[in-house]
């Protein structure tokens, strides 16, 4: 949902697909590092017990060095307007305006092109088939 003050991009069709390359890349290196942190989340975990005794971990750098992996992949996808609705999943929304009123335009790394789109409040349930009217 949208904030009557919040200010966002909002985007043509052909702009949107035009950031799916972009987006792709971004996406695939932020799961390959949430994949890595997961990965270290037991060894994480034994050092944050440990910390009040003034312990660390060996992969305490590791962790960090994929945390800002990720956090700059999410910085970089926010900086081209988009929303991340998902992180696991890759689901992306683009603010799209259609008869007079905001929606999003809607698109997972799974599909090959922007297909579809919800009202604001909708979410991914919501979801309905682009219509040649959004071309």
């Amino acid at each position: 949902m949208l904030e009557d003050d919040q200010e966002f991009r909002v985007f043509t069709l052909i702009e949107a697909r035009s950031l799916i390359p972009t987006l792709r890349r971004l996406l695939a290196r932020m799961a390959r590092a949430r994949d890595r942190l997961l990965d270290l989340r037991v060894e994480i975990d034994l050092a944050r017990e440990q910390a009040r005794y003034g312990g660390g971990s060996p992969v305490g750098p590791l962790y960090l060095r994929y945390m800002l992996q990720f956090t700059e992949a999410i910085q970089e996808v926010q900086e081209l307007g988009v929303q991340v609705k998902d992180i696991r999943n890759g689901l992306i929304d683009f603010p799209y305006e259609y008869e007079g009123r905001i929606v999003f335009l809607c698109w997972k790394p799974d599909e090959d092109e922007i297909r579809w789109w919800h009202e604001t409040d909708a979410g991914f349930a919501g979801r309905k088939m682009l219509t040649d009217e959004f071309e």
